[in-house]
């Protein structure tokens, strides 16, 4: 597993806690909850990406066209 997927992961976790708790004392609830929800979306296709090409891998190991 790559450590980079794993610090921009980290990364986009920390910028939108961080943007969500600015919206939400400004006033701006529901585009904190935005905020959240699209980087879930984000890291969610980042991890389906990556399962993606761990059952390639197996594919190719095990030959299994």
């Amino acid at each position: 597993m790559e450590v980079d997927l794993i610090f921009k992961i980290a990364g986009i976790g920390i910028l939108v806690s961080v943007l969500a708790q600015v919206l939400g004392r400004a006033g701006r609830e529901d585009i904190a909850t935005l905020t959240s929800l699209a980087g879930l979306v984000i890291v969610l296709i980042m991890v389906v990406n990556l399962i993606a090409g761990f059952f390639q891998d197996v594919k190719a190991i095990f030959q299994l066209y």
